[in-house]
């Protein structure tokens, strides 16, 4: 399991949960809407969900339904960040995002 950023986080960037990482496994470069959480190198310890101020950091067997495609986004972004940064422009377009 692991813990994934979502749609909140989207113009925010707060980068608190970046902070408290304690394997630096939360990413974000300066063109992108917002962070992403390796699968792979997240060792499930929650310190990121409770420092994100927006409640956009969720464990992802409790995502929520409307946002259980960022999963697949945050995944996808360090295989192809192009791809994952228009799925997210995609999400903004389409008015569900709270941007």
């Amino acid at each position: 399991m692991t813990y994934v950023i979502t749609r909140a986080c989207i113009g925010v960037k707060d980068q608190s949960c970046i902070a408290v990482c304690p394997v630096d496994c939360i990413y974000v470069e300066p063109k992108d809407q917002m962070c992403y959480v390796h699968p792979d190198d997240c060792i499930d310890c929650a310190a990121c969900e409770s420092a994100c101020p927006v409640g956009a950091i969720f464990d992802a067997a409790k995502l929520p339904r409307d946002v259980v495609h960022y999963a697949h986004i945050n995944a996808l972004w360090f295989d192809d960040r192009a791809g994952a940064r228009a799925l997210v422009i995609a999400d903004v377009e389409r008015g569900t995002s709270i941007v």
